[in-house]
């Protein structure tokens, strides 16, 4: 072997250590800022450390857990350079499947893989999930990032979180609690949320033709700016909720749209009626259904058509239960009602049309 020839290395191989280290440096600050009184120890570790001793307050504490990732949106995060959003949309998927049986969120991990380690752009992406955190009162205790060069490009990126809440047995909520008479109650959205971007994506980008700087009036803002609205976080505002009155159960609207989600914690035996009419979905629903043609059917069961939270509560606590969500800066009506199930009919269905 010739004595020029220079050894295999990782750095070589694509792979920064040197990087990866300050990025690590750089999302301390904003890790921080989600600490909870239960978090041990800091960023570094190779586990997050969270005092279970804080449990022994409940009779039966029951530990819930979720996962999930944002999807196609971190393509338009990184087309548009804007990295500092998306961990909102994460933050935001996995607590609000925790708060549907009454959890609360005690702490989330993260797991980022990317092409190259950019360390501001890690650090952005830090920077929105620990405020989504701080949005959902959770802590984020750790997580990973991972350098895959030859699997990515240099600018391609990908996340995905877990995390952990708790709810004492007894106020377990869910589909045993849910009786005739029941109003349901629906919160709005702040847009798209974090579901269907293949379907928009391919309305827009490939039958459209739009670019994500073009200036579309129905937002008064650009493309861009619209399909990068960070998702609402409502697991807050769902306890708070729970607290101040009596609620039977909650959906979270995600992917297959309001009536399969809601179709999801209705018992068998009984039906959830949702009115179109109570409410006028935000304008980038019309935008996508006209500018692609697609049925209402087909947008319904892939988008959250305005809907990202529904409660169900009795029917004598909705008067208490939307006051409550407006004293939170919530928009909320009620938006349905449980009746006996008829037969042939499903969990949940949408009759009449959209109120505008």
């Amino acid at each position: 072997m010739s004595e020029t020839t220079t050894g295999a290395s990782y750095a070589a191989a694509g792979v920064d250590i040197e990087a990866g280290d300050r990025a690590v440096e750089l999302m301390k600050e904003w890790v921080k800022k989600t600490r909870r009184p239960e978090v041990l120890g800091g960023l570094g570790g190779f586990a997050g450390l969270f005092d279970a001793s804080a449990l022994k307050r409940y009779e039966r504490p029951l530990l819930a857990s979720a996962t999930d990732g944002v999807g196609t949106k971190v393509d338009l995060a990184r087309k548009m350079g804007v990295y500092d959003t998306i961990g909102h949309d994460l933050v935001g998927m996995v607590v609000d499947d925790l708060v549907v049986c009454g959890a609360e969120p005690l702490f989330m991990t993260d797991y980022i893989c990317v092409g190259k380690v950019h360390p501001e752009r890690v650090a952005a992406i830090v920077k929105g999930i620990a405020e989504g955190c701080v949005l959902a009162g959770c802590a984020l205790v750790g997580g990973e990032t991972a350098e895959h060069p030859g699997l990515l490009g240099e600018d391609d990126f990908d996340v995905a979180g877990a995390g952990t809440g708790v709810v004492e047995a007894d106020r377990l909520l869910g589909a045993d609690r849910i009786r005739t008479g029941d109003a349901v109650i629906a919160m709005a959205s702040s847009g798209l949320h974090s579901n269907g971007y293949s379907l928009v994506r391919h309305v827009v980008f490939d039958r459209a033709g739009w670019s994500l700087d073009r200036e579309v009036a129905e937002f008064g803002r650009t493309l861009g700016e619209e399909l990068l609205e960070p998702t609402k976080i409502y697991s807050l505002d769902c306890l708070a909720l729970a607290r101040t009155t009596e609620v039977h159960a909650f959906s979270h609207i995600t992917g297959g749209g309001l009536a399969a989600n809601l179709a999801r914690v209705i018992p068998d035996g009984l039906h959830a009626t949702v009115d179109r009419s109570t409410w006028t979905p935000g304008a980038v629903f019309d935008v996508v259904g006209t500018a692609g043609r697609v049925e209402r059917l087909e947008l319904e069961k892939t988008l959250n058509m305005g809907v990202g939270m529904m409660a169900v509560v009795p029917a004598e606590s909705a008067d208490a239960a939307l006051t409550t969500l407006a004293d939170r800066g919530v928009d909320a009506w009620i938006a349905g009602e449980i009746t006996e199930r008829a037969d042939h009919t499903t969990g949940a269905t949408l009759t009449g049309d959209y109120a505008g």
